[in-house]
């Protein structure tokens, strides 16, 4: 049975990215997968890439030795057959929660070798989806980016950007007037569904790429 890591790295609970990963967890699920998801902004602390080198040495060569709360995760990914990666776009890029995630997961299979280019001698898929209240499409950059390096030295990777998301229920509040508060509630009423499916579609296309 295959089993599939889901990572939300949002610190909002119950809203547009942690739906949509879990979303993609649900399709992963119902083709037959074990799936366990973990939120990053609840684990222990944790940092990104130190640069000590420890990945680059005999007896560790493509395993961050770095023990906070990301080691028991990228050991999780280091064992499973698929895998699912979520965040909000925050000032044009993925959230610092999973870009800690990102380069502890790549740095620690680079080599710095010209005869192999990675450690990661077992290849798995990947879903990558990122939300953001910007249209889709100004998200393609920086998904373009990501997808290149995750296949590189993860895995063949899907993307989902849901765009021009409903931030919060209550617009007013914050006297946010940038926004076309019913506009967002309609999307979120019409388009996001739509996102959710195809997300729940790429989780379980996951359990079949390999």
């Amino acid at each position: 049975m295959k089993k599939i890591i889901a990572i939300n790295g949002s610190p909002r609970s119950g809203w547009n990215t942690d739906i949509l990963v879990r979303e993609a967890a649900a399709g992963a699920a119902s083709s037959g997968a074990v799936v366990e998801i973990i939120d990053l902004y609840k684990l222990e602390k944790f940092t990104g890439c130190v640069s000590c080198f420890g990945c680059k040495t005999e007896g560790h060569l493509g395993q961050c030795i770095r023990r906070d709360g990301l080691y028991e995760v990228l050991e999780k990914i280091r064992q499973a057959d698929g895998l699912i990666l979520g965040s909000p776009v925050y000032l044009g890029d993925i959230s610092a929660g999973l870009r800690a995630l990102y380069e502890r997961l790549i740095f620690q299979y680079i080599t710095y070798k010209t005869e192999i280019r990675s450690y990661n001698e077992r290849r798995i898929p990947v879903v990558l989806i990122v939300t953001s209240n910007v249209p889709a499409e100004y998200d393609a950059e920086l998904l373009k980016r990501y997808k290149g390096t995750l296949e590189a030295f993860v895995g063949p990777t899907q993307t989902l950007a849901s765009g021009s998301t409903l931030q919060v229920n209550d617009y007013e509040r914050y006297n946010w007037t940038m926004f076309n508060a019913e506009e967002k509630k309609v999307r979120r009423e019409t388009i996001f569904p739509q996102e959710r499916q195809a997300a729940y579609q790429l989780g379980a296309d996951m359990t079949k790429a390999q």
